[in-house]
């Protein structure tokens, strides 16, 4: 298994041999310093956790400026940890994306672009009411109260509220190109998530 935190950096299209078009997200991946390990047999499960992203020291507290201290990582801004089986790996180690293979599946978590409150049409694609006739409910719900039983609105109806701001894992990605030289990370697909939004890039078995 392999894994990387990255910025995303946007969106862009490639053309291929066969003179297809490829659209690709553009990910700044690493390089993440390993500054912990946790075992099985001393934290009850198996992973490794990375930094990535420069910050100013005095932004820093204390404790976290001692933390990565023991890891010699220097000054960095997110930590996360990934579960799994990281053979080889010591605290210091530098994860970059040469640890990546092109063609191999991933799997990216982030955090999806925010919406703010949405109507019931644009989050959960209802469709809109009449428009002639005076109707009044082009756009509006609708009913959603019941008759004598249950006499009230039972939980989880899909209504208007936050929409987005959430955990999103996409499946399915495909690393299409590495430039190691610059640390991207091109991937075939869309990423959840804003440009410059932290993402987490696993690989897919």
């Amino acid at each position: 298994m392999a894994a990387i935190l990255a910025k995303k950096l946007g969106m862009t299209q490639l053309f291929q041999d066969d003179g297809s078009v490829a659209r690709v997200t553009v990910l700044e991946a690493g390089p993440c310093p390993v500054t912990g390990i946790r075992t099985a047999d001393v934290d009850g499960y198996d992973a490794v956790q990375l930094a990535f992203g420069t910050i100013k020291e005095k932004n820093l507290s204390k404790a976290e400026k001692g933390h990565l201290a023991k890891a010699d990582a220097g000054n960095l801004r997110h930590l996360r940890e990934f579960r799994g089986e990281f053979a080889g790996k010591q605290l210091g180690d530098v994860i970059t994306v040469s640890d990546f293979e092109i063609g191999a599946k991933l799997k990216i978590a982030g955090t999806s672009v925010g919406k703010g409150f949405q109507g019931t049409i644009k989050r959960h694609n209802f469709s809109r009411g009449p428009v002639s006739h005076g109707s009044h409910n082009v756009r509006a719900p609708g009913s959603i109260g019941a008759s004598a039983w249950p006499a009230r609105v039972m939980k989880g109806i899909r209504g208007p509220g936050q929409m987005g701001n959430k955990r999103i894992t996409q499946r399915g990605l495909e690393v299409f190109r590495i430039d190691a030289d610059r640390n991207l990370l091109l991937v075939k697909g869309s990423v959840p998530g804003p440009k410059n939004g932290l993402v987490e890039v696993r690989t897919d078995a």
